[in-house]
């Protein structure tokens, strides 16, 4: 009877210990899951509140922009021009406190007499310094106070997105100090030079120009198209249009293109030092546009589309001395011969088309270097050393 009595009580205090561990276990909360643990510690944010906050943000980055890059920023007035006699309209911008003013060349091409209109309505003459007809770039000196004279900062074309935001300001139309906003529609753009190539029937190349849809219009040329921290990183020099108003000027169709900085850069101490500066030269021609159809590499025979293709070569020039081959053959192509060197690299950087071989030497060498460019030549691959010479 005693052994009954103490397994019964044995068995109470067993029954009454699981019961206090299951309640215990029911009343602690089990460690949250991530997902739970990410909605409980993450603040809630109405997405009404970050877009206003965003909006207001660019309004005011702008506003503080123009202000702080607009007094840099002048007219460029040719008074008289030994061509057509009368005068014009341009943009430019201060480089430095020694009152050097960069423009395009074709602002100022025939002038003989200028004016410079600061925004503070300070008027005073220009004189040419310098100007490079392959890059469309001109120096000018204003002889002004100090007080006048805002340099701004130069950027860095090289670092550039397309779809970054990007400013202009200049005289569209005689409408001083104009701002417009837009984005870098693509870079890389080629456009041909204002330097008469041998010949008399065609141009050389300008290369590395950047496209934006940002509204330029005539009398923007030379003008400035800026990034967000009120940098120059192009100088502005043509528009694509198909229209035109009364009096025969362009219409902006949200194709503009700019000079890239670093360009500028490389060639304007050569102007303000030398008047001039030497562009290196190949001596090689190519099909219309640089770049070849899928059509065009299958008539030629070639095993991509990519590269430089060259269709003839210069007598005595440093692709002729460097043993280069244009085409000889026929292809079917109108203008073009089957048979001639397709460049894919030069110092061991790719050449995809035109561009990529114009900009690399318009920026990484000069007259006089030794350059190696990768060759395919009846689909075998070969290096060429090329010492380049003077564009005549």
């Amino acid at each position: 009877m005693k052994r009954t009595s103490r397994l019964l009580a044995l068995m109470l205090i067993i029954l009454s210990l699981v019961t206090i561990a299951c309640v215990a276990s029911l009343s602690t909360p089990s460690p949250p899951t991530a997902e739970a643990q990410a909605t409980t510690i993450v603040p809630t944010i109405e997405p009404t509140t970050e877009v206003v906050t965003i909006n207001f943000t660019q309004e005011e980055l702008l506003t503080a922009l123009y202000q702080r890059v607009n007094p840099g920023v002048v007219a460029i007035r040719v008074l008289s021009d030994e061509v057509t006699g009368g005068d014009s309209l341009g943009s430019g911008f201060v480089l430095d406190s020694d009152g050097h003013i960069i423009t395009n060349f074709h602002v100022v091409r025939s002038a003989t007499e200028l004016e410079i209109d600061f925004p503070s309505g300070y008027k005073t003459r220009g004189e040419i310094i310098g100007t490079d007809a392959d890059s469309d770039i001109a120096v000018l000196k204003a002889d002004a106070p100090s007080e006048e004279l805002f340099p701004i900062p130069l950027g860095d074309s090289g670092s550039l997105l397309v779809g970054q935001t990007v400013v202009a300001i200049g005289n569209p139309h005689g409408l001083y100090g104009t701002m417009t906003a837009g984005v870098i529609s693509s870079l890389g753009r080629t456009l041909p030079s204002l330097h008469e190539a041998p010949g008399g029937n065609s141009y050389y190349t300008a290369g590395g120009i950047i496209q934006t849809d940002a509204a330029i219009n005539p009398g923007n040329s030379g003008g400035p198209l800026l990034n967000l921290d009120g940098e120059v990183i192009g100088v502005n020099v043509a528009i694509q249009s198909a229209s035109f108003d009364i009096s025969g000027q362009p219409v902006n169709s949200g194709i503009g293109f700019t000079i890239p900085i670093n360009i500028v850069k490389r060639v304007v101490p050569h102007l303000i030092a030398e008047g001039h500066y030497d562009y290196p030269f190949i001596g090689i021609g190519s099909p219309p546009g640089g770049d070849l159809s899928l059509f065009q590499q299958e008539a030629l025979g070639l095993p991509q589309s990519t590269g430089v293709y060259i269709s003839d070569v210069s007598p005595n020039s440093p692709a002729s001395r460097a043993g280069l081959r244009g085409g000889t053959e026929e292809s079917g192509l109108p203008f073009i011969p089957a048979g001639g060197d397709l460049i894919i690299g030069i110092d061991g950087n790719e050449v995809r088309n035109f561009n990529d071989l114009i900009s690399y030497l318009i920026l990484h060498t000069i007259p006089g270097d030794t350059v190696v460019l990768t060759v395919l030549r009846q689909n075998e691959q070969i290096e060429v050393d090329l010492t380049l010479a003077e564009r005549p």
